[in-house]
């Protein structure tokens, strides 16, 4: 009997609590204690929602250690945990970047994944891969070149999003010109070309 072909767990695909967007949410200014929910929720090519799931979190900021404690239920059984949050100061010499110190592998990280119900550091997964690193070496090849193309379709939505800006003080945002950069080179793309590297690999 053949093995079973099995397939990586995919970190694009977990749930991820990253700090950037607890620095947006304004949870991480001094001295700051804050209590909040963060959700999740996936949408697909029609625009249909549905949420994937949500925590309670408390931010404290005030402690001599600051840590972020998190609250929720993973298959009915709850999960209630600190993450310390550790600093270094910016290399623009403003202020301070911060780092969640995952309570696993005690590494700094911006990101924590949800794999098999905890948030933790990427490093404390086994079996677990990008869904980069999973494409065939002619996918990668075409993801390369033509990644633009394929990226224009979700450049388009968020450029056109309601709430989406476009320029601050007279002058292009850094996410505007991203966007339209990638749009700019995917219209430079000649369709042709995409289907025979599809079939071809050249």
């Amino acid at each position: 009997m053949p093995k079973p072909h099995t397939f990586p767990t995919l970190f694009d695909e977990a749930l991820q609590l990253n700090i950037s967007k607890l620095g947006e949410w304004g949870y991480l200014k001094e001295n700051n204690y804050q209590s909040g929910t963060v959700s999740w929720n996936r949408s697909n090519n029609w625009g249909d929602k549905w949420d994937r799931g949500n925590i309670s979190i408390i931010v404290n900021m005030r402690a001599s250690v600051p840590y972020v404690e998190l609250n929720y239920k993973f298959n009915d059984e709850p999960r209630k945990y600190k993450v310390t949050l550790v600093s270094i100061p910016s290399n623009l010499g403003k202020g301070k970047v911060w780092y969640f110190l995952c309570p696993n592998t005690k590494k700094r990280c911006r990101k924590l994944y949800s794999i098999g119900g905890y948030f933790l550091h990427r490093e404390a997964f086994n079996d677990c891969m990008y869904e980069s690193q999973t494409q065939t070496k002619k996918w990668r090849n075409m993801e390369k070149v033509y990644g633009c193309y394929f990226d224009s379709e979700n450049c388009y939505k968020e450029l056109y999003s309601k709430h989406f800006k476009k320029y601050y003080k007279g002058k292009p945002t850094k996410r505007y010109t991203k966007l339209k950069k990638i749009i700019d080179a995917s219209e430079r793309i000649d369709h042709n070309d995409i289907q025979r590297l599809m079939i071809y690999g050249a």
